[in-house]
This record gives C-alpha cells, sequence and structure tokens, in this order.
C-alpha cells in the first residue's frame, strides 16, 4: 500500500514538470482569447508561426546556445539578456520576470512578455525564427483548419 501512495505522488510530480505541447490550433484559439490578433499590427497567424518555429509549440523549450552566451526561454523563446532575469546573465528584465516564469504551462506570463517586446522598434522581427520563416510569407491559410 505504502509503495503505491509513493509511486501516485512521484506520477503527480513529474506530471506537473512535463511540458505542455500545444497543438497548432489549440495555441491559436488560446491566443485569440488573450487579444493576441491583431495586436500591435501582427495576425493570429503570425503568433502561432512564430511559437512554431521558436519552440515547437513547446512551453519548456529552452536554448543556451546563443552566440552571445544568452538564453531563450518558453514557447516565445524569450531572451534572459533582454527580457528575464535568471542567475546566467546579466539582464535589463524589460518583462520584470524570472525567466522560470517562461518554462512552465501557463501562458499568461509569456503572452505578457511578448507583448512588451513587440512594442519596441524591432517589433516581431526581434525574432529571428519568425524573420526567417514567417515574415513576409503568405500565412492567410495558415490557421484555416482551426475554425476560429
Amino acid at each position: 500500500m505504502r509503495s503505491i501512495l509513493i509511486l501516485s505522488l512521484l506520477s503527480c510530480f513529474f506530471a506537473a514538470y512535463e511540458a505542455k505541447i500545444f497543438s497548432k490550433c489549440e495555441l491559436a484559439h488560446m491566443l485569440k482569447a488573450k487579444g493576441m490578433d491583431g495586436y500591435h499590427g501582427y495576425s493570429l497567424e503570425d503568433w502561432v508561426c512564430l511559437a512554431q518555429y521558436e519552440s515547437n509549440f513547446n512551453t519548456r523549450a529552452f536554448n543556451e546556445d546563443n552566440a552571445n552566451g544568452s538564453s531563450d526561454y518558453g514557447l516565445f523563446q524569450l531572451n534572459n539578456k533582454w527580457w528575464c532575469k535568471d542567475s546566467k546573465h546579466s539582464s535589463a528584465n524589460a518583462c520584470n520576470t524570472l525567466c522560470s516564469k517562461f518554462m512552465d504551462d501557463n501562458i499568461s506570463d509569456d503572452i505578457s512578455c511578448a507583448k512588451r517586446v513587440v512594442k519596441d522598434p524591432n517589433g516581431m522581427s526581434a525574432w529571428v525564427a519568425w524573420v526567417k520563416y514567417c515574415k513576409g510569407k503568405d500565412l492567410s491559410t495558415y490557421l484555416a483548419s482551426c475554425k476560429l
């Protein structure tokens, strides 16, 4: 009986640490509900395309291989040099949050920070993947199957 209880507790612990990997349509619905469609001039398709190519829709995506030694966190790959604070790099921390907050299943803080990023003069061009894979592309059918 005791071993069943321990296994149950461990499975809950590991489940809490699993990444949330969104489907394209699931993320589109969530971002639309959070007011991202048209936010600062960017379409819902832009936001979903950004998330696909930055993190493959994975809330626990992490990249520590940037040339300047910085790291990127979460669904939108928010950078610790500019947008969030961690123990590895000095930061402007423009989103006034810990980078670890971008590594959980609650994407409200990720969305708030992404909104802050696009207010800067670079807008979505702050994200290399968006520039390479989404900017200037015909995204009109990108979410057609999502029934938004």
